[in-house]
């Protein structure tokens, strides 16, 4: 038997409540809505990513005869249930935000309008594939946000939580304003450019580090860069002097010597200094080693002389905020707005639209959570895009370019207070009075049932 085809991405209850929706005859039209229900510490914003992910699970979305038999063998499915998911495709439609929008917390980035049956079954691979790459996207655009301009790199890819994890994080963190990634895999599959210098290991398999070095620039005379901390950093770097002198003597150029441990701050003055004396103004320095947008911030403000940043781990697992409270709820079945009551876990009923007021100058001023149906008083801009209708792809899948040029207008339209990589504003998002009147007439029909 293969193995199971994507279709069986659901947790076993997906799977059950169809069944159980089949038997009772519950098979009508349904929304349900995607949104996270908050915003983690030190953060007040998420950036929109995955849903290109989504649009190839749901065009692909079929069960295949191995599938069914799996099932069969897990026992407790009924037969006629069975043939039904033989024939299952999704026929349904998706409104969303665009990959590289700015939305905050309480707002539906995708809603999910279909036969129940087949928008229960998508509830898993759609939070797994959203939650994790808006995650990872949003905390790379806080390190480019501390970066001010300077390159940065990924090169979290080996630690990362597996190889799918690493090829999505090359390509959320290049959306957000990377320069590019260490993973030559991601690079090459969705075109990203990719950087790589070398390992301490490089540097030890020689008698010296200037021996390492002249090695090395035999190979890559052109786009050279030098790992200097192996040892004693500063004796690295006067290495990195001497070999960079001799390129210089040959017709050749060092791009960049790397800092990887140590006071970054202070050894890439230090270096600096050294670079200069030496005539070599050129050349730039790069810092890595442990970093994240808190460790860059404090780089940047210390006035230190680093050009760039290759970013790992920290980023790779998003550690200050590896999860998010991402969540599919049905807010309408057959017509009928319905939502949840839980203490601290309350939704929002019926189908809706989330509209972006801005100033004169195109800055973000609030955002309004509305009906669907509902215009938005003032000049408000619809963020819900149509992506999907009966169950056919709508909108072509933009180049990560078109992504990456998103990202960057509508983060600069974000106001500073937002941005803040410590105790941020929060962004201002209401419900429209609409909404409100629905939600009070719903949780009172709830409560009476």
């Amino acid at each position: 038997m293969d193995a199971p085809s994507p279709a069986l991405f659901v947790d076993l209850y997906e799977l059950t409540m169809a069944q159980a929706y089949w038997h009772s005859g519950r098979t009508g039209e349904a929304t349900f809505s995607l949104f996270i229900r908050s915003h983690p510490r030190n953060r007040a914003y998420w950036v929109c990513a995955g849903l290109q992910d989504v649009l190839r699970r749901v065009g692909e979305f079929r069960p295949t005869r191995d599938d069914l038999e799996a099932l069969r063998g897990l026992g407790g499915f009924d037969p006629g249930f069975l043939d039904y998911l033989k024939g299952l495709r999704f026929t349904g439609s998706l409104r969303a935000m665009p990959e590289g929008s700015i939305f905050f917390a309480n707002e539906p980035a995708l809603e999910v309008t279909a036969p129940i049956i087949e928008a229960q079954l998508l509830e898993t691979y759609l939070i797994n594939c959203l939650n994790l790459q808006t995650v990872m996207a949003t905390k790379a655009s806080r390190v480019v946000h501390a970066a001010g301009g300077r390159t940065v790199v990924d090169f979290a890819a080996r630690r990362a939580h597996g190889t799918e994890a690493a090829d999505r994080l090359a390509r959320a963190s290049y959306a957000v304003g990377y320069s590019g990634t260490s993973n030559v895999a991601a690079g090459i599959r969705h075109g990203i450019p990719t950087f790589g210098t070398m390992a301490h290991s490089f540097v030890t398999c020689f008698e010296s580090e200037a021996e390492a070095f002249r090695a090395y620039a035999a190979s890559f005379p052109d786009t050279s860069v030098f790992l200097v901390d192996t040892y004693d950093t500063l004796g690295g770097v006067r290495a990195a002097v001497t070999v960079a002198r001799e390129m210089r003597e040959a017709g050749r150029a060092l791009r960049a010597i790397r800092l990887d441990s140590g006071d970054l701050a202070g050894l890439s003055a230090a270096a600096r200094g050294l670079l200069d004396d030496a005539g070599l103004h050129e050349v730039d320095i790069f810092a890595s080693g442990g970093l994240d947008e808190f460790g860059v911030e404090s780089i940047v403000r210390a006035g230190a002389p680093v050009d760039g940043f290759g970013v790992g781990t920290r980023v790779g697992v998003s550690a200050d905020s590896p999860w998010s409270e991402c969540v599919y709820k049905l807010v309408e079945y057959d017509g009928s707005p319905v939502l949840k009551l839980s203490a601290g876990k309350a939704s929002l009923p019926g189908r809706k639209q989330v509209y972006r007021l801005r100033d004169e100058d195109g800055r973000c001023v609030r955002d309004t959570v509305a009906l669907a149906d509902e215009p938005c008083s003032g000049a408000g801009e619809p963020l819900l895009e149509e992506v999907a209708r009966d169950g056919v792809v709508t909108v072509p899948s933009p180049p990560l370019s078109a992504i990456r040029a998103r990202f960057s207008r509508e983060f600069a339209s974000l106001p500073s207070p937002h941005k803040a990589l410590l105790s941020p504003t929060q962004y201002d998002v209401r419900v429209s009075g609409r909404l409100e009147a629905l939600r009070s007439r719903a949780a009172r029909k709830a409560a009476n049932t």
